[in-house]
């Protein structure tokens, strides 16, 4: 009797392992959150939403883009920090999440707190004008600022992100002196330097080209050390400034302990879907060059960019309260 009540006891455990292993369904069993730290509009919010669609018939899945605007990118990436690493909290993230840390005193490291996953591309920001600005080129929009200290309005996607930095070194580096307006995000920017509010920003390519392109805005200088294939009449400013040179990416990284095999579903899936001709003519169209490559490769980039915008602050000696 007592053989048979172990018998009984092995095969009951038996049965039950693969009731166990299927317990927990395969990734990914219900949609996906992707946090963008901007208000919906500008570029980091366009090539989530660009990803997003592609990721979702890639993982079968809805992969939901959800904007938390505010505190120039830190409040969504803090979220996105915050959440639990299963795979179903990630961020789109651009170049501004490098200026942060060297702004503002973050409850998180942003290096050491995340998990990389992919770096989707790089780009830059072109210097666009409102239209009632009389310069029509670079050395003239020197000139004016110079003639006008303070009395130029430029907008930014908030206090410490890259568009900021971006134009506090132009400041620094073309002896301006500028007035800072912030916003959260490129798109509520845009739509006030549309409006005549603001007089000019370092905008993100794919959201600020197409106003360019029909004239609402005037568009005089690329940041990419090298002309811009969709605005090849737009001289990069350093022609004019030497040495300036502000570089814009966009990234995707989760919650620090996101297992390996959803890293690499991700890493892969997005790599296949930059590889293909649609989305790098897509790309190429917003002036973004496709990355691509190891999460390794884009916690680099992260790093590195940290300690350079540092010096930037340290320079231009950029106080905030956060």
């Amino acid at each position: 009797m007592k053989n048979k009540l172990v018998v009984l006891l092995v095969a009951t455990a038996a049965g039950a392992l693969p009731l166990q292993a299927t317990a927990a369904a395969p990734y990914p069993n219900k949609s996906i959150r992707m946090l963008v730290p901007f208000a919906p509009g500008g570029g980091t919010d366009i090539m989530a939403r660009l990803i997003a669609a592609n990721m979702s018939a890639t993982l079968g899945q809805q992969v939901i883009v959800d904007n938390r605007a505010g505190g120039g990118g830190t409040i969504g990436a803090e979220t996105a920090v915050r959440a639990n690493p299963d795979g179903y909290t990630i961020i789109m993230v651009s170049g501004s999440y490098g200026t942060n840390a060297a702004l503002h005193k973050l409850p998180y490291d942003p290096v050491k707190d995340i998990q990389t996953i992919v770096m989707i591309g790089e780009s830059g920001f072109v210097l666009a004008l409102h239209p009632s600005v009389p310069a029509k080129t670079v050395p003239e929009l020197i000139a004016h600022a110079k003639a006008n200290p303070g009395k130029l309005n430029y907008a930014s996607t908030g206090t410490g992100g890259i568009t900021h930095l971006t134009s506090e070194l132009f400041d620094l580096m073309a002896g301006t002196k500028m007035t800072h307006i912030p916003y959260k995000g490129t798109g509520p920017a845009l739509s006030d330097l549309l409006g005549g509010q603001v007089q000019l920003i370092f905008g993100s390519m794919p959201a600020t080209i197409p106003h360019a392109r029909t004239g609402k805005l005037r568009g005089i200088g690329v940041t990419t050390a090298k002309r811009a294939g969709p605005l090849p009449d737009v001289p990069a400013i350093g022609e004019f400034v030497k040495d300036y040179e502000a570089v814009l990416w966009y990234g995707l990284w989760g919650p620090k302990g996101l297992p390996k095999p959803i890293i690499a579903r991700w890493n892969e899936g997005v790599v296949r879907i930059l590889q293909t001709a649609d989305m790098q003519k897509r790309l190429a169209g917003d002036g973004v060059e496709p990355a691509g490559g190891p999460p390794e490769q884009f916690q680099k980039a992260i790093a590195r960019d940290v300690e350079k915008w540092k010096k930037v602050v340290k320079a231009a000696n950029i106080k905030t309260s956060g």
